[in-house]
């Protein structure tokens, strides 16, 4: 079992900058490959972006590139998602999710989800 919760969310202008948070308990934190979802009221769940157990190249979605980084720190067992330059398409509800034998980081198929935190964009 893995538990996750996130934090760092909450309202920002459109240009801003927010760090999301995601600490985890439970079964080692390094064995697991990491990502962050979104949900936004009236779409879809999508993945943000992805890394894999030992922080390799990170995969990032298309609508994050170039402004949202994904890190970890397994001493820490903590997952960030540092997003910049924010866009009010960014409002959504963000996760924190664990897969523990992920073969691709673009298809994450999260065993474990955290609860979410809200992020609004203020334009």
């Amino acid at each position: 079992q893995v538990q996750l919760v996130e934090s760092g969310g909450g309202l920002v202008q459109a240009g801003g900058s927010l760090r999301l948070s995601c600490t985890a308990s439970g079964r080692s934190f390094s064995t697991y490959a990491m990502g962050w979802f979104r949900q936004a009221p009236g779409k879809e769940s999508e993945i943000v972006a992805a890394i894999s157990p030992g922080g390799g190249i990170p995969y990032c979605a298309e609508s994050g590139k170039g402004r949202f980084t994904i890190a970890r720190d397994n001493a820490k067992n903590t997952l960030y998602l540092q997003m910049n330059s924010l866009k009010s398409e960014d409002t959504a509800v963000y996760y924190c999710a664990a897969e523990y034998r992920n073969r691709a980081l673009v298809a994450l198929r999260p065993d474990y989800w955290g609860e979410g935190t809200q992020v609004t964009v203020s334009s």
